[in-house]
């Protein structure tokens, strides 16, 4: 039997904004709060030890991280090199410059012993100590990847995905007949699938990419599916046959993962054969404590009860509480900071519930004209539950336009802004 450890969606670099600089080391918490969890899944793959390390995609939030980010992160999974532990990396969407290249190469580069970067579709042979073991990378596909200009001229998006999957069919095929059927498979991918709950990569999805069928990886050849790219944990094949695993993120990115479950897979296998097993780890609570006191006497009390019941101790917290205005004054806000001072960082917003009926977006009222790009961007700047994304949503609303714009130039006749 292998030994395999399969993580993705480090995301090295992120949520920031959820922590605070520590004075004795001058690193944001939360970057050693990353650091920690990925080290406690380097722990395991080492003293285990396994045969082989699986990295799914998305090492940084962006394909140009900080050096200090970089070294973060390779420290870690140099570790891996220094046990003899042969380790895939394969490059997902966020990996990705936009005017080429990866933030992974480096690792190919240097070579580094053991360490295969993954960043075309190929099928790679490794020997593990305990046997060879075939592993087809799948990154992360854009348009460019499989299609020239020519061939996307004047379609729409959804007819550009219907290509490119046309187009992954034949790729995909030709790496499964070259197996030895006699040595265990795994196919690593970076991709959304069509049957995945999205979790909290949902929004980021939109426009950035397309959606590949469950039927192309639920193949008799494969073993395993190891997937990355979707941040909450799940199997889309409940008879396993074969496990098609997202093992999700390693820690939360915002608040749009608070109750999500966080971790890694260990598996076993061998030809015909795998047991696998999510193993959580003890990333940072995100916490909500939301409360409405509009009909309280004593909206103070109110919230700072609310507040310790949130089991807020070392937890990222976001304080919502809804009053009226004439409650402002009841309210000491050194008093709520206080309060909020076991957990490891926290947010206070107020919300005013007016007595009478109003837009929430007088911008986009009656009289006003605004282009469907502005309308979007005013929409966004209400919500600031979507903060930290978007920019992706802004990203995926330009592609949409520009293929609109595309589509009414060969047909004319459909005026669509």
């Amino acid at each position: 039997m292998l030994k395999i450890l399969h993580l993705a969606d480090v995301h090295m670099g992120s949520s920031f904004s959820h922590g605070n600089v520590n004075p004795h080391t001058g690193v944001n918490t939360r970057l050693e709060d990353f650091v920690n969890t990925l080290t406690l899944c380097i722990d395991r793959a080492i003293n285990e030890p396994v045969d082989l390390v699986l990295f799914a995609g998305d090492a940084f939030p962006d394909a140009t991280p900080a050096p200090y980010i970089q070294e973060a992160f390779a420290s870690q999974f140099r570790r891996l090199a220094d046990a003899d532990i042969p380790t895939v990396l394969l490059v997902g969407n966020h990996d990705q410059h936009s005017k080429g290249g990866v933030s992974l190469s480096i690792y190919r580069t240097l070579g580094v012993m053991g360490f295969l970067v993954g960043d075309t579709i190929k099928t790679q042979l490794i020997n593990t100590k305990n046997g060879a073991i075939q592993v087809i990378t799948l990154p992360w596909l854009t348009r460019s990847t499989l299609l020239t200009r020519p061939e996307t001229d004047g379609l729409s998006l959804a007819q550009i995905n219907e290509l490119i999957i046309d187009k992954l069919k034949p790729a995909l095929e030709g790496e499964i007949r070259r197996l030895d059927p006699n040595i265990p498979t795994i196919l690593l991918g970076h991709l959304m699938a069509d049957k995945a709950n999205l979790g909290a990569e949902k929004f980021l999805a939109v426009g950035k990419g397309f959606t590949i069928p469950i039927s192309l990886l639920t193949r008799p050849e494969l073993d395993y599916v190891a997937l990355g790219h979707v941040h909450k944990h799940q199997n889309l094949n409940k008879d396993n046959n074969p496990p098609i695993i997202y093992p999700g993120s390693i820690e939360r990115v915002d608040f749009s993962e608070e109750k999500e479950a966080k971790g890694y897979v260990f598996l076993e296998l061998e030809k015909g054969k795998v047991n696998w097993e999510f193993c959580p780890l003890p990333a940072r609570k995100f916490v909500t404590v939301e409360i409405n006191v509009c009909e309280e006497k004593e909206p103070e009390k109110a919230i700072v009860k609310a507040i310790k019941k949130g089991k807020i101790e070392k937890a990222v917290v976001r304080l919502i509480y809804q009053l009226r205005s004439e409650q402002i004054e009841l309210i000491n806000l050194s008093v709520l900071h206080e309060a909020l001072q076991p957990s490891h960082s926290y947010t206070i917003k107020p919300e005013l519930v007016s007595q009478l009926a109003r837009p929430r977006l007088p911008e986009l009222g009656v009289g006003t004209s605004l282009n469907p790009l502005e309308a979007l961007k005013t929409y966004l700047d209400n919500r600031e539950d979507l903060r930290e994304i978007v920019p992706d949503l802004i990203e995926a609303a330009e592609i949409m336009l520009e293929i609109t714009r595309e589509d009414q130039k060969q047909n004319p006749q459909f005026n669509l802004l």
